[in-house]
């Protein structure tokens, strides 16, 4: 099992290399990234854990070194957000930065299945995808969008208003939509465990509207230092668990995840008749297998408040899938 991480020496990747190391069913480990992925690499390698970890910079074709031969690639490269930076400022200099990793892996190792992290994800996945299109390799049960950590948000704060953290790592809480302010749409209605039945709905939409905008929070406490790095990485190390974990085939596994519509036709048709959107790209529970994508799930019973944040998820989400299809159409300037 080998895994790469593109972006590997960052705020994310390098705690994101140092889960995926401590991770016992990887045994190969290829980190990227423009400096410093060396020295990351021979950091981690004295680990005691299986996985050979390799180093790779741009030059002397790093970036097809490093994925040559992968099974899974995670993406979590790209400039964080900070104070006074625009979702526009992000989306121009990652857009670009994710397409061209996205042509490495359409040319280097198509078969990989890749997991992106990168902002705005509802957009760079998108990106990936049309890449891969035109490189005529694109398979739509094999790109995934890390969303995961909205849903490791909805645990730690549902926990937290239940009155004890311990329950945190078995409270789960179906998010659905995409990965960006009002698209992320929490059904706190099918928690594992109730809400209280005291809560009000003043109290509940500020759990929604922390779940939604927990990275605002992040970037406000950091203080201009940075964005949501460790927990993007648990995050997205946890995601990166379940998709190899499924590959090795474990049969079960259920997450949410922003993925093509047309990777499972018949729960995508279902999905998109339910939201009243003709979307391409959906977050929902999803059923991982060997080949990726086994089974996209429905909203299931939701609530009328739920069934209004999905409707006014709508829009936004459908403007980013748009953005991250033409940048990819449009000519490179």
């Amino acid at each position: 099992m080998k895994a790469v991480v593109l972006g590997a020496a960052g705020g994310i990747g390098q705690p994101l290399s140092l889960l995926l190391k401590a991770n016992p069913a990887v045994t190969e480990l290829a980190l990227y990234d423009i400096v410093n992925s060396p020295g990351v690499a021979v950091d981690l390698s004295h680990i005691a854990t299986p996985a050979k970890v390799e180093g790779f910079l741009p030059p002397d074709d790093g970036l097809k070194k490093a994925l040559t031969g992968a099974n899974v690639v995670v993406i979590p490269a790209g400039i964080p957000r900070k104070p006074g930076v625009t979702r526009d400022d992000l989306f121009k200099i990652n857009a670009g930065i994710v397409r061209d990793l996205a042509t490495g892996i359409a040319t280097t190792a198509p078969k990989a299945f890749v997991l992106v992290i990168s902002n705005p994800v509802n957009s760079t996945v998108p990106i990936v995808a049309e890449v891969f299109k035109k490189h005529g390799v694109f398979d739509p049960k094999r790109i995934f969008g890390v969303t995961t950590l909205d849903v490791v948000r909805a645990s730690t704060f549902v926990s937290e208003v239940l009155g004890d953290r311990s329950l945190s790592l078995s409270v789960s809480v179906p998010v659905v939509g995409g990965h960006s302010g009002v698209t992320i749409v929490p059904l706190l209605s099918q928690s594992s465990h109730p809400l209280p039945a005291s809560l009000d709905a003043a109290a509940v939409d500020v759990l929604i509207n922390r779940i939604q905008f927990g990275g605002d929070e992040v970037v406000k406490a950091k203080d201009g230092a940075g964005s949501a790095t460790l927990s993007m990485a648990y995050a997205g190390a946890e995601f990166a668990g379940k998709v190899i974990r499924a590959v090795n085939g474990e049969k079960g596994i259920v997450t949410p995840t922003f993925v093509n519509l047309a990777s499972d036709k018949t729960g995508g048709e279902a999905l998109r008749k339910e939201i009243g959107e003709d979307l391409d790209y959906f977050s929902a529970p999803v059923e991982l297998g060997v080949d990726g994508v086994t089974k996209i799930h429905g909203l299931g019973k939701i609530t009328p408040a739920e069934k209004a944040l999905v409707d006014a998820a709508l829009p936004e989400l459908s403007a980013n899938i748009a953005k991250g299809v033409a940048f990819v159409e449009a000519p490179k300037l």
